[in-house]
């Protein structure tokens, strides 16, 4: 299953996009979280060439794939297939370099493509069962081979000079950034369901008015 989704640039590391999460298992998913912005700083200085790499983390796994200067990347259960997960970040990685292509090396503030949201989440329900019909096909794509891409240990990646304990450290100061975050897209999600219901509420009020004026005529 899939359990966290970031978008980041290389160049250097900022996020731009994540795939909010429901809210369970909070303290974990936010531990992940630092480890991926660590994981972009990283990519930033240029210390793994690899554009398409699998990381070992505790009970999951990191995909990543980077294309155009920009880094997608997934946390998933050991058990997710590792091919699914690829093709799950390519469809994210089409999308975003149609939608936001060439806005991307002039974004100047985190998350800055925070609506993409949507789409990571419509995406990950397509992925969310392995056994469906879909995703078996997917499986059993010869053409689309994962066995060469490389897997390393998170902290082999990290390297000696960023042991997991700076996870820890950085996690205080960046939790408020997640936190603002979701408060924005909370903030879009009730925007949406305003723009559409507004109209309706409009027209009820109106076909009211009316009522009660051709009462009164009456």
């Amino acid at each position: 299953m899939v359990k966290l989704t970031m978008v980041a640039r290389v160049t250097d590391g900022l996020p731009l996009a994540e795939g909010l999460d429901d809210g369970r298992d909070q303290k974990d998913i936010e531990f992940y979280k630092q480890q991926a912005k660590l994981l972009f700083k990283n990519l930033s200085r240029g210390q793994n060439e690899a554009s398409r790499m699998s990381i070992e983390t505790g009970p999951y796994f990191f995909h990543y794939i980077i294309e155009g200067h920009v880094c997608y990347l997934t946390m998933c259960d050991r058990s997710y297939p590792k091919k699914l997960a690829f093709q799950y970040l390519e469809d994210l990685k089409n999308e975003f370099e149609r939608v936001n292509g060439n806005q991307i090396e002039t974004a100047a503030r985190p998350y800055a493509f925070i609506k993409f949201d949507t789409f990571i989440q419509k995406t990950k329900k397509l992925y969310s069962d392995t056994r469906s019909q879909r995703n078996l096909a997917k499986l059993n794509d010869e053409l689309y081979e994962v066995h060469q891409i490389m897997t390393r240990n998170v902290q082999e990646v990290l390297g000696v000079g960023e042991k997991l304990d700076q996870v820890s450290e950085l996690s205080s100061r960046l939790t408020s950034e997640s936190r603002i975050y979701a408060d924005k897209a909370r903030d879009l999600n009730r925007q949406a369901l305003i723009r559409k219901w507004a109209p309706v509420a409009v027209v009820l009020g109106v076909v009211m008015l009316l009522f009660w004026v051709k009462k009164k005529i009456w």
